[in-house]
């Protein structure tokens, strides 16, 4: 029987990924023990487009909330973003990363930003990989039956799992020093 600490494997780390955008936000819950990973939950937030941008964020937050009430991550890695083309999308998901990193903040964390590429090399080995190439190795290195859905979660699982692997560089970094 593991020996459980907090709900979880004396060792393990739980890492909660977010995909942020307004309408659709992406959340992935990975625990890593030793170098095993396991997906515990993913899904996605939606928000009402009848509602104020104000009250839609309120949505994220809320929601947010209960999951980290749920799942207690020990770490949060949330997509960095650059700028795109669409000025008035980006916008919105810059909104959306605000209630992320204030949930951060509030629980005492200070969020991985991961960029785009860099979540592509750490479960792909190569940061030029293809949505499709990136979505097989999460079901892969997770050992799920099926590629998770909607894309936006398992981009959210994805992000997790590059936390995670930005943590445990950091983690060696700091013991060689």
């Amino acid at each position: 029987m593991p020996n459980l600490n907090n709900g979880r494997p004396s060792g393990a780390v739980r890492a909660l990924g977010i995909d942020p955008g307004l309408g659709t936000l992406g959340y992935g819950v990975v625990l890593q023990t030793g170098h095993d990973l396991q997906c515990e939950a993913y899904g996605v937030v939606k928000t009402p487009t009848g509602l104020s941008l104000s009250a839609r964020l309120l949505c994220l937050y809320n929601e947010l909330h209960s999951i980290t009430e749920e799942y207690a991550p020990d770490i949060i890695a949330v997509e960095k973003l650059f700028f795109g083309r669409n000025v008035t999308t980006a916008e919105m998901v810059w909104q959306a990363r605000g209630v992320v990193l204030l949930l951060a903040a509030q629980t005492g964390q200070e969020p991985y930003e991961i960029k785009p590429n860099e979540v592509k090399m750490a479960v792909c080995g190569y940061g030029g990989a293809e949505k499709a190439q990136v979505q097989g190795m999460v079901t892969h290195l997770l050992g799920l039956a099926k590629n998770p859905s909607p894309d936006d979660a398992a981009d959210a699982l994805a992000i997790a799992i590059a936390g995670l692997a930005v943590r445990n560089y950091d983690r060696n970094i700091l013991k060689g020093s």
